[in-house]
């Protein structure tokens, strides 16, 4: 048994038998157990404190009553000379355990005194070791760890895998060895593992930080026409381009620029997906908070149209204010099928304002004053009436009638043959006579018919032909005969 782990079993006097141990009180038992020595894995990264120098070695606090130590030859410089004394401070790194001193290397301050031995402890130990970029060579980079040469490819060499050889080279920085052959001829160093360690250190430090409804402050990375890229030190997050700017229509690329530093609020935040959506217009002030009185029904305002919709115009009135023009309130009366037909994007015109709703973020407008209602005089159902044919459909053809209204005859109510060309039958301008079959109170909108019209005038013509029959009866005494009344219409024709 070791002399050092052996215990005091005390015995009876009378009786040469042991004698049962005494239970240890808690205090004793949490005194003994600090008395216990630091247990490190390799690699494991400490603050180290030099108590003293012996001989080829530099010992070290290690804060529990315990010392570690560190060759000496570590803190040469390229003259020979020593650069440490006692109660320096610097990170070390556990290797190993080593005729039972414990250990430590400080191989990241990259002295010139390092030998293979010590590149091989840092590759088992997994600890980085400082290099100093000495030229480019085929497929990477010649490094110089002290005095030994390593190499790191052209991809280890930072996160983008950097090519720019000019820009690295004399610079020293920390490496990782990934790859220790050949007793040391074939050593392969990496910058870019330590930079993704330090990367994932940084982006999980931010994920405990980062929340909704929170400002934060970044670089623009990319900018494409969906939105921003935002690189909030490890972290991307996305700016949509509708989060650009209250004004709409606007190109990501007007607003944003590489490099530009933003700060901008967090929308939402989806750690499982990794996605991170920000908004820059949410850092300034609503402007639909205070239209209020600003826009007052049946007032003129005057804006630029930006955009166009199957069902209307959208026209900026100020920034982050658009107003719609629904496209039956774009013909002046007369019926289009897409408000391209009468207005583009980019024209400047005047309108009126139909109605607000600041709550939804909508403002109705129309090119014409607000009409009332009972104020339109609308025709009756059996109406006879004159237009001129203004469009021809594939479903019918529309007429503008005297008091200004358009109304629609379709196909079937024309009085033509089934695949007839109403283009040519009916030229746009052209006079047409019309019988009123339906009308839409509502939506203010009446539906025509040709046919009715003429088969109204047919009827009226036999009614007026019945009335001068029985009045030229009336005048000889008898009907007279069929021809006769015949010849008798025929001549007031004349």
């Amino acid at each position: 048994m070791n002399a050092e782990t052996t215990e005091h079993i005390p015995t009876d006097k009378n009786n040469l038998t042991p004698a049962a141990p005494q239970e240890e009180s808690f205090a004793e038992l949490f005194a003994k157990s600090n008395k216990q020595a630091v247990r490190f894995s390799p690699g494991q990264k400490i603050t180290a404190r030099i108590v003293s120098i012996t001989g080829d070695l530099a010992f070290i606090d290690l804060g529990d009553k315990s010392e570690g130590a560190i060759n000496l030859s570590e803190f040469r410089d390229k003259e020979g000379n020593y650069q440490v004394k006692t109660g320096d401070e610097f990170d070390a790194f556990f290797v190993s355990v080593e005729n039972g001193i414990r250990k430590f290397t400080t191989l990241i301050r990259g002295y010139s005194a390092v030998s293979l031995k010590n590149i091989r402890d840092a590759f088992e130990a997994e600890i980085p070791v400082q290099g100093e970029i000495k030229r480019e060579v085929k497929g990477g980079f010649e490094v110089l760890v002290g005095d030994v040469r390593c190499f790191c490819p052209f991809s280890q060499i930072d996160l983008r895998g950097g090519r720019e050889g000019g820009v690295y080279l004399g610079r020293t920085f920390p490496f990782k060895v990934l790859e220790f052959e050949e007793q040391g001829k074939n050593i392969i160093l990496s910058r870019r593992s330590l930079l993704e360690k330090e990367k994932a250190e940084r982006v999980q430090k931010l994920k405990e930080t980062l929340h909704v409804g929170m400002d934060v402050t970044g670089t623009v990375r990319s900018v494409m026409n969906f939105g921003a890229f935002v690189d909030l030190g490890g972290i991307d997050g996305l700016i949509p381009a509708s989060e650009l700017s209250w004004v709409r229509n606007e190109r990501p690329s007007d607003i944003l620029s590489l490099g530009q530093q933003v700060t901008a609020r967090i929308l939402s935040v989806d750690w499982e997906s990794n996605k991170l959506s920000l908004s820059l217009k949410a850092m300034e002030p609503d402007p639909w908070t205070r239209i209020a009185g600003t826009y007052a029904e049946g007032s003129r305002v005057t804006g630029k149209i930006v955009r166009l919709a199957p069902f209307g115009a959208f026209v900026n009135l100020e920034p982050g204010i658009d107003g719609l023009i629904h496209i039956s309130n774009l013909g002046a009366g007369r019926r289009i099928n897409h408000p391209k037909e009468v207005v583009e994007v980019g024209q400047t015109l005047e309108a009126y304002v139909l109605s607000v709703d600041a709550e939804n973020r909508k403002i109705s407008l129309s090119i014409n004053p607000k009409v009332e209602p009972e104020k339109i005089v609308l025709p009756a159902v059996g109406d006879i009436l004159e237009g001129k044919v203004e469009k021809i459909m594939p479903f019918g053809v529309f007429v503008k009638l005297k008091s200004g209204l358009t109304g629609l005859i379709p196909n079937n109510e024309m009085a033509t043959t089934q695949g007839a060309d109403h283009k040519k039958m009916f030229p746009e301008g052209s006079d047409i006579k019309v019988a009123v079959i339906e009308v839409d109170t509502e939506s203010n909108k009446v539906r025509l018919s040709r046919k009715a019209a003429m088969d109204m005038a047919v009827k009226q013509e036999y009614e007026e032909y019945l009335t001068e029959s029985r009045q030229a009866a009336g005048s000889t005494g008898g009907l007279g005969t069929l021809g006769d009344l015949l010849k008798a219409k025929l001549e007031g024709r004349k």
